[in-house]
C-alpha cells in the first residue's frame, strides 16, 4: 500500500518539494547545502535571494502598501541529529545531542558520519538487552556509541573529530505515505522544519508565476541554527527589523493538549519563550477560515520557536508561530498530507489579503 500510494501522489508539489528537501541532511551547523538548493531555485524563479553571514537565505518582496511595514515569515533549514564528542581507541565514536535528539527516538539504526573528507555509515549502539537491569534502564547519551569498524587512522583520513555531525542515513528518513487513499498520512524523519521550508517555497513560486504583489512588504527567511537557539532568526530578525515575525513551523501534539491530528492546521498562543501577538493569531486564524479551514490553538511550556526567541529579545513588536500539527516529534514524524496544503492555503490567504495595521 505504501509503494502504491507515493507512486500515486509522487507528482504532488509537496510531496516533490520534501522528497527533494528530505535528501539534503541539514543538521545544526551544517546547513549550507541546503541553503544552496533554496538560493538556487529563487534565482531559477526570478528572484534575488541574499546570504547573510549568519547563512539565513532571504528574499525581500516590496508590498503594495505605502508603509515601513513589513512582515517575515520564515522556516528554519537545520534539523536535529548528534555529534562527536570524542573518538575511541576501537574506531567506536562518542556522541552528544544536536538540538531535541532523543535516544529513544534515535534508537539504534544506520547513520551517516560527516567527516570533513568523506561521508560514511555507522550504526548506533545502545548496549545489549540481556544484560541485567536493561529492560527497566533509560539510556543517555553518554552511553551511546556510534560503530564505525574502522581504526583511529582511517577515520582521521575521513576527516572525523570531535564535532562531527551525524543523521540518520538516506534510506531510513523517508518520506512513506500510507492510511487512507484519498486522505493519506505521510511519515517521515523528520518534517521539522523542511515541511515550513516547502510552503514558504510554494508561497515564492506562485507569487512570481500568479504575478501578485502582497500589499505588505514581505521578507521569506531559511534560517538556520534553530534546534540549537535561533541564532540565525534572531541575527536576521535583528538586521532587518520586521514590523511582524511568523515562525512557519510544526505544533507537535504533546500531553495535556487539545489538538486533534487531523486537516487542520494549528497555531501558537505562548510557548516556553514568549506570549505571541493577539492581533496575529487573529489575523492569522481569519485567514485560515477564509481559506477553508480552521487553526487549532494550543499552549506548550516546553517547545520553543524562532519566533518566540526573537520577540523574547525585542527584535521584532509582533510575532506569531503558525504550522501542521504532528504526530512523533523528533522522531519519524506522522500528519495528514492535506495538513500541509491546508498550511499553504492559510499563508496564501494571509500575504494576500492581509492589509497589515
Amino acid at each position: 500500500m505504501e509503494l502504491d500510494l507515493y507512486e500515486k501522489y509522487k507528482q504532488n508539489e509537496i510531496i516533490q518539494l520534501f522528497s527533494e528537501l528530505l535528501a539534503i541532511p541539514s543538521p545544526s551547523g551544517m546547513e549550507d547545502k541546503l541553503a544552496d538548493y533554496i538560493f538556487t531555485k529563487c534565482t531559477e524563479w526570478g528572484y534575488d535571494p541574499i546570504k547573510d553571514y549568519a547563512g539565513n537565505v532571504y528574499i525581500q518582496i516590496t508590498g503594495q502598501k505605502d508603509s515601513e511595514e513589513t512582515c517575515c515569515l520564515a522556516a528554519h533549514m537545520d534539523e536535529i541529529g548528534l555529534m562527536v564528542t570524542k573518538i575511541n581507541s576501537d574506531g567506536t565514536l562518542d556522541v552528544e545531542r544536536v538540538g531535541g535528539s532523543l535516544t529513544w527516538k534515535f534508537g539504534e539504526r544506520p547513520v551517516e558520519i560527516f567527516g570533513d573528507h568523506k561521508t560514511f555509515q555507522g550504526v548506533t549502539s545502545m548496549g545489549s538487552g540481556h544484560a541485567a537491569g536493561s529492560v527497566q534502564s533509560m539510556i543517555e547519551w553518554k552511553d551511546v556509541k556510534i560503530i564505525t569498524g574502522l581504526s583511529l587512522e582511517v577515520l582521521k583520513n575521513y576527516g572525523v573529530k570531535p564535532g562531527t555531525l551525524i543523521v540518520p542515513q538516506q534510506s531510513d528518513r523517508g518520506p512513506i505515505l500510507f492510511g487512507n487513499e484519498t486522505n493519506p498520512m505521510i511519515a517521515a524523519w523528520t518534517f521539522d522544519d523542511k515541511m515550513g521550508v516547502v510552503a514558504l517555497l510554494r508561497l515564492l513560486n506562485a507569487l512570481k508565476t500568479q504575478k501578485v504583489t502582497p500589499f505588505v512588504s514581505l521578507v521569506i527567511a531559511f534560517t538556520t541554527t534553530e534546534e540549537i537557539g535561533c541564532f540565525g532568526a534572531k541575527f536576521l530578525a535583528q538586521s532587518l527589523n520586521p514590523t511582524y515575525f511568523i515562525a512557519v513551523d510544526g505544533c507537535p501534539i504533546a500531553s495535556p493538549s487539545p489538538m486533534e491530528l487531523d486537516s487542520r492546521p494549528g497555531i501558537r498562543i505562548r510557548d516556553r519563550t514568549y506570549f505571541y501577538s493577539r492581533n496575529l493569531i487573529k489575523e492569522l486564524s481569519e485567514s485560515a477560515k477564509n481559506a477553508g479551514t480552521e487553526l487549532q490553538q494550543v499552549v506548550y511550556t516546553v517547545s520553543g520557536s524562532d519566533a518566540g526567541y526573537v520577540g523574547n529579545i525585542g527584535a521584532s513588536p509582533q510575532t506569531a508561530c503558525v504550522g501542521h500539527i504532528r504526530e512523533n516529534s523528533h522522531g519519524f514524524e506522522v500528519a495528514y498530507l492535506s495538513v500541509f496544503e491546508n498550511l499553504y492555503k492559510t499563508l496564501w490567504e494571509f500575504i494576500t489579503s492581509w492589509k497589515g495595521s
